[in-house]
């Protein structure tokens, strides 16, 4: 798992984007990579991962190298989903995974003002509660639609809202196969947006 700081340490907002968290969800790394490649932006910070899910990537399976679902793995309102071998068990307790632990550890280290998790292949901007305001903007830059959906037990996006109720963590699901340059390109605008101002 790779992590990239990008763009102005003092800057006084930060974005976290992850790439890919489903190994079979891996549109969202021509975005992180894009990011990477670019400039540092000024008076931005952003924290960049490809991928938290390597095995599963590498694999061409959903869930981790312990055959679990990481989006159902996080603590808040995790609750034993299915059994091992579906591809959405939820692990054998919460944050059972090395993987959510890492993500749990770098969110609480870099407390990161908006957070962004690329999925496949719904084609929406999902989000609820406090972080919705953001999330519809997100969808507004990128032409996506947004849709107020409740937070699944164990995501990662449920677990920041509640452990950090004063940022935004949503997530985009792209449209299902590979993104084009054009379109990879419209999320890093969109992303650069919001890291310059999430609010507005």
């Amino acid at each position: 798992m790779r992590v990239v700081e990008s763009g102005d340490p003092a800057a006084p907002r930060s974005v976290l984007v992850v790439g890919c968290i489903h190994g079979t969800e891996t549109a969202g790394v021509a975005v992180t990579r894009r990011l990477i490649e670019a400039k540092p932006p000024p008076r931005e910070r952003l924290w960049i991962m490809d991928c938290l899910n390597p095995d599963g990537a590498a694999k061409g399976t959903r869930d981790n190298a312990h055959g679990v679902d990481l989006n159902r793995n996080f603590p808040w309102h995790w609750r034993p989903r299915y059994m091992p071998g579906d591809p959405q068990y939820s692990g054998p307790r919460p944050a059972s995974e090395p993987e959510t632990r890492v993500a749990m550890r770098l969110i609480e280290r870099i407390r990161p003002t908006v957070t962004i998790w690329f999925h496949q292949p719904v084609g929406i901007v999902r989000a609820f509660g406090h972080s919705a305001l953001v999330a519809r903007r997100f969808a507004h830059l990128t032409g996506l639609p947004f849709r107020l959906l409740p937070w699944l037990s164990g995501s990662a996006s449920n677990w920041q809202n509640h452990r950090f109720p004063h940022a935004a963590s949503f997530v985009v699901e792209l449209p299902p196969g590979p993104l084009s340059r054009a379109a990879a390109a419209r999320y890093v605008r969109a992303i650069r947006t919001l890291a310059a101002c999430p609010e507005s």
